[in-house]
């Protein structure tokens, strides 16, 4: 071995030792690495952030950002409505979540599919009295299965595509990996409902947040064109119940009705005044297609707003926030209207949630109470102001997503649009994401103030200083060093006992550690180990993307196994049970897959 061999290889044991040790964020472990290289003299010092210009991490960042855009506008919302069946039996709603998990994730981030599927998951499990975690833990791997099914799926899928690249045999297509991505998603999800299920221990939600209100009490128009137009109140209250909440009132013409004829059929221009809770309050209401009444005031108040705010600022610069009223505060007894939320703040009061207690008053006129929590839209700095001045402390933001048929409109296209100019290659991945985020941009389907928060900085970080030390291993011929002692001393040299190697030992990483970072460490001993073989690299490549992506063993491998610890009251200890039938039943089916797909 020569010197920076040794030491390149000393470097590489050290940061999969901090990896798995997890004391050290992973992306700061990685840029320690980079520098030791470039410290080392291993790296040119000028070539030492080159991987931040890499395609597969401005692909990675673009990916996350048109996520985001498919989240914000409603339009996962609105497939989860139409798949996921509302009175079906535990079995029946599994599959429909563990499915569209799968499909959502082979498109977007998985993660963000994950997330966004929670609260339904959540949701169906307390109705049909079911502890939430057998549904979460099918839901969470069917969603890391879809993801390696297209090379937008999971970072990962781009990583191998960019050592491929580096190869001279150019990236991967963006429906190279479906062949055996859906082989071993189409058996892992099947294996999931008819028998994985039954293995996920059946253990209470653990909660973690520390406050919980009450329903919200809210009011919400019937649009010109909503569904709920020529709608019998019983029949929407019948599609309200599916989302927990329920018709307390109606205002018609300024005219209050406290408890109106279940036949009376709702007219354009109705106030409805709805009790929710508040994770279902967006689900309630687009269900029958209502608009928030203060969203609706805002549009047609003429009054200018504090500072010439342009009646509450851009909308895509405003937050939604909790407050509660102290006792001390000036609010009480008094109401919005009074206050004059509009005028001296430019914020409105969306809804109040008031412990034990119900009232069909209007939502502007209620006088407020110490101890109401108020949900609170408008721009940061003046929700901070009014808080400050009238006594009233913040609890938390809310994600409220109430759906834009016409942005998510717009973001479907241009995901689809992107999609296609990578597949048709009409540009390369890379180039075609950012194009869709510079739309994503112009259309305003993402708030321009909140569109970087969309990336997952850490994995960036991760991926641009890893890419360097990937490439040194191949320059320095440490990765053909290490490739040719895996040969020699465990697979002595048969190439199919060295692809079931690779994806073993990329999946026993994946487990304990980033599966990009596994990735990036895999696929320069991967190539190596082909070329050591005289074979294709190919088959090697996608055993690394098959093994980095299926991590089910720990809690830590993966960022959806992580998302469902809490919510699914799980333990350390809890994922293997289903975990370890998963990762056999991948290595079982993904071998002779890749065997056939990409021959040797």
């Amino acid at each position: 071995m020569t010197p920076d061999q040794i030491t390149l290889a000393l470097i590489l044991l050290a940061t999969v030792v901090l990896f798995l040790w997890g004391r050290w964020r992973h992306d700061i472990v990685a840029a320690t690495a980079l520098l030791a290289c470039v410290v080392a003299g291993i790296l040119p010092a000028d070539a030492a952030f080159s991987g931040f210009g890499h395609p597969a991490v401005i692909t990675v960042a673009c990916v996350l950002i048109l996520s985001a855009g498919l989240q914000q506008s409603g339009a996962v919302d609105s497939l989860t409505r139409r798949f996921v069946p509302a009175d079906g039996g535990p079995l029946l709603t599994m599959a429909a979540l563990t499915g569209l998990a799968a499909v959502l994730s082979a498109f977007m981030n998985n993660v963000g599919a994950l997330a966004l599927l929670m609260p339904v998951a959540i949701q169906a499990a307390g109705r049909q009295g079911i502890p939430p975690g057998r549904l979460l833990m099918p839901m969470a791997f069917g969603s890391i299965l879809g993801g390696m099914t297209t090379l937008i799926g999971t970072p990962p899928n781009l990583i191998v595509s960019g050592f491929r690249a580096d190869t001279g045999l150019g990236t991967f297509g963006m429906f190279d990996f479906a062949p055996v991505g859906l082989a071993v998603a189409g058996v892992g999800v099947g294996f999931l409902l008819l028998l994985g299920w039954r293995l996920v221990p059946a253990r209470e939600r653990a909660d973690a947040e520390g406050f919980e209100t009450s329903s919200y009490v809210t009011e919400a128009r019937v649009p010109e064109k909503a569904r709920a137009v020529g709608m019998r109140l019983d029949e929407v209250e019948a599609a309200l119940e599916d989302a927990d909440a329920q018709v307390l009132g109606i205002v018609r013409n300024e005219v209050r009705v406290r408890a109106p004829d279940a036949a009376r059929k709702l007219r354009a221009g109705d106030i409805l005044v709805i009790e929710a809770e508040p994770e279902s309050l967006a689900t309630a209401l687009s269900s029958v297609g209502l608009t928030l009444e203060e969203d609706v005031r805002d549009d047609k108040d003429d009054t200018p707003a504090k500072d010439g705010d342009d009646n509450g600022g851009d909308d895509d610069e405003a937050t939604l926030l909790e407050l509660t009223v102290l006792p001390d505060s000036s609010l009480s007894g008094r109401s919005a209207t009074d206050v004059r939320l509009r005028d001296r703040f430019g914020v409105n009061l969306l809804a109040i949630s008031r412990q034990g207690e119900r009232s069909v008053a209007r939502l502007r006129s209620t006088p407020l109470r110490a101890g109401d929590v108020l949900l609170m839209h408008g721009a940061p700095d003046a929700l901070r102001d009014f808080a400050a001045l009238h006594g009233c402390v913040p609890l938390a933001e809310r994600a409220l997503r109430i759906p834009d048929p016409r942005k998510a409109l717009i973001a479907s296209t241009i995901m689809a649009a992107a999609i296609a100019g990578a597949v048709l290659g009409l540009v390369p991945a890379a180039v075609a994401f950012a194009g869709g985020v510079l739309a994503t941009m112009v259309f305003r389907v993402v708030p321009p103030r909140t569109i970087y928060d969309a990336v997952d900085w850490p994995v960036i970080v991760l991926l641009a200083a890893l890419i360097p030390v990937a490439g040194a291993m191949a320059t320095t011929g440490t990765a053909d060093l290490l490739a040719d002692g895996l040969l020699t001393h465990v697979a002595r040299e048969h190439a199919v006992v060295s692809l079931v190697l690779i994806l073993m030992v990329t999946m026993t990483l994946s487990d304990f550690m980033n599966n990009a970072a596994t990735a990036a460490v895999m696929c320069p001993i991967a190539i190596g180990t082909a070329q050591q073989l005289g074979v294709s690299p190919d088959p090697f490549l996608m055993a690394v993307a098959v093994g980095a992506s299926c991590a089910f063993l720990t809690p830590i491998g993966h960022q959806n196994n992580t998302l469902i610890l809490g919510p699914g009251g799980f333990r350390f200890s809890d994922y293997w049970r289903l975990g370890l039938p998963m990762e056999l039943l991948v290595i079982a089916v993904a071998v002779p897959m890749l065997l056939l797909v990409w021959p040797l």
